[in-house]
């Protein structure tokens, strides 16, 4: 995936292209602030870093969401809106892009889901105003599980992108039965031979 922004478009335009391709293919509409806001989250992501906490003297690494959380709503009004965002946008990305793995890990994907709902809903409330980032955030909260199958879509399109993609888009189709990952393999002629289990999860908006 890097390799076509880097050689072919910037990373915005990337992503610009998969989330208005995505929201028109499923018949999803955003408010077109919030369709922006979700491009810059992705080019945010971009960079592996951007999900670990930086550690003083040491390495990044990954941070527990309810401390990101407990320690966000104990802040000031500035560093207590870095901080929810933060989590919002974490959990969103995370929970969209593997949540696969997260079905096979101790933290399940409902933890993320939830912890990006709250943290949403917090931004809501405090952004209320004429800078319509309020309504923004009251959408990515109330609609936080289409979000993320959105997301999950999103990641399977660029997948698709290269044959590597396409193999480990077939191990997701055998992990989770997911019948969105089975069409989209139909419709690059990959054959399906297996019987996937039952899917884990199928989010709806």
């Amino acid at each position: 995936m890097s390799g076509e922004i880097v050689f072919g478009k910037s990373a915005h335009e990337y992503f610009r292209e998969l989330v208005s391709s995505s929201l028109a293919h499923r018949s999803f509409k955003v408010q077109e602030v919030t369709e922006f806001y979700l491009v810059n989250l992705l080019a945010h992501f971009l960079d592996r870093e951007r999900l670990f906490a930086e550690e003083r003297g040491g390495p990044a690494g990954a941070e527990p969401l309810a401390f990101i959380l407990l320690r966000a709503l104990s802040e000031g009004r500035e560093r207590r809106y870095r901080g929810l965002k933060r989590l919002g946008d974490t959990s969103l990305f995370v929970s969209g892009f593997f949540g696969d793995s997260l079905s096979r890990s101790a933290v399940q994907v409902d933890y993320y889901i939830a912890m990006g709902e709250r943290a949403y809903d917090a931004l809501r409330e405090a952004e209320r105003g004429p800078s319509g980032m309020g309504e923004v955030f009251g959408e990515l909260s109330d609609r936080f599980e289409a979000f993320v199958d959105l997301f999950a879509e999103i990641a399977e399109l660029a997948e698709l992108r290269s044959n590597r993609g396409l193999v480990r888009l077939y191990q997701r189709f055998l992990a989770t039965g997911s019948e969105r990952v089975a069409q989209l393999l139909r419709e690059r002629g990959v054959a399906l031979f297996a019987s996937p289990p039952a899917p884990r999860r199928d989010f709806q908006h």
